[in-house]
């Protein structure tokens, strides 16, 4: 068994170890490691093309961050109210949206976004003189969408652990709904918050499939290193994907920590 663990983490892992080492190659080749240097780190980071596209990935990555993160906790709290078939109906479409491949997403998004397009751009048109297109609006809408499912699961599965006594207890106090959860729930459900938070901002960082087929004009971190390996791939890509990778394990591991108390608790 432990053979067994090794070869699968290494089958895993190496591939982007081996990216992380050339990405320090002194020579032009992105299979070679000729020297060593850093600076392809700070050709990207001086790159204008790279760093509009990652100032275009943050900022989509983090609107559609917040709009999963609140909408997925309202989700969540009203699952938790839920019983019998309607809570597994609703479970079971948070599941799907999980499950579906992100091609089969993207596709759907853009069908669905050119049919109201079509339909009410000109209305926009004659009353605005504008017209609605592809862009940040339509990432920021379908990454939140997808990343919405996460939060929920996340919420939720605190939810499930969490003493509702506590919540019995401030209503025979006398605290008002909105009370109550500024002062129970929230507190106890915040690191599952974070965590849901931290993740859908990493799956929006990391995403190109989805993204490709709704960013009409934009061009996000993962949509420039796609174009950018079509005409060769250098130890720039490779530092560009090295960061990218460090930046989001470090999320990863955020998330994982907040998230760890929970589950010792629910174990307990």
């Amino acid at each position: 068994m432990r053979l067994y663990a090794v070869t699968v983490y290494a089958f895993l892992y190496l591939p982007i170890a081996i990216i992380a080492l050339f990405s320090f190659s002194a020579g032009r080749s992105a299979s070679s490691m000729d020297g060593f240097t850093t600076a392809w780190y700070a050709r990207a980071l001086s790159n204008p093309f790279v760093m509009e596209s990652l100032w275009t990935s943050l900022r989509v990555a983090l609107l559609s961050a917040i709009l999963a993160t609140v909408s997925g906790t309202m989700a969540a709290l009203a699952l938790t109210g839920m019983k019998g078939r309607l809570r597994a109906l609703f479970d079971g479409l948070v599941m799907i949206a999980v499950m579906i491949p992100g091609v089969v997403i993207g596709i759907a998004a853009l069908i669905a976004l050119m049919t109201v397009f079509g339909a009410v751009n000109p209305w926009i048109e004659l009353i605005l003189g504008r017209q609605l297109s592809m862009g940040l609006g339509s990432l920021i809408g379908l990454h939140g969408m997808f990343t919405m499912s996460l939060v929920v699961l996340i919420v939720r599965g605190r939810m499930e652990t969490f003493d509702r006594a506590q919540i019995e207890a401030s209503n025979d106090l006398g605290a008002d709904p909105f009370g109550t959860f500024r002062q129970v729930t929230l507190p106890q459900i915040a690191p599952a918050i974070l965590a849901g938070f931290l993740l859908a901002f990493t799956f929006s960082f990391d995403d190109f499939i989805m993204a490709f087929f709704v960013a009409g004009s934009e061009t996000t971190l993962p949509i420039y290193i796609f174009s950018s390996i079509r005409r060769g791939v250098t130890p720039e890509i490779n530092a560009i994907g090295t960061m990218v990778m460090v930046a989001s394990l470090i999320l990863l591991m955020i998330a994982q920590i907040l998230l760890r108390p929970d589950k010792s608790r629910a174990e307990g």
